[in-house]
């Protein structure tokens, strides 16, 4: 089975985060999210799993315009 990197990410990068997340305590996973949900700048909202996919796309259409305009 061969698997598709996205764009930027290589198997280091992947090890890297990998032991990241292997090494952080309970209590530096839970300040972690506590920041992530505190964020003025994201929103947390659930949605159909079905269409992740769809937002992913809308995500990352956004990500490179943000891009182009700087």
């Amino acid at each position: 089975m061969t698997s598709k990197l996205p764009t930027g990410w290589d198997e280091k990068r992947i090890q890297e985060l990998v032991d990241y997340y292997d090494s952080q305590t309970d209590e530096e996973a839970a300040s972690e999210h506590e920041a992530a949900l505190s964020n003025p700048a994201g929103t947390l909202m659930e949605v159909p799993t079905e269409l992740v996919p769809v937002f992913r796309e809308i995500i990352a259409e956004h990500s490179l315009e943000a891009r182009s305009r700087k």
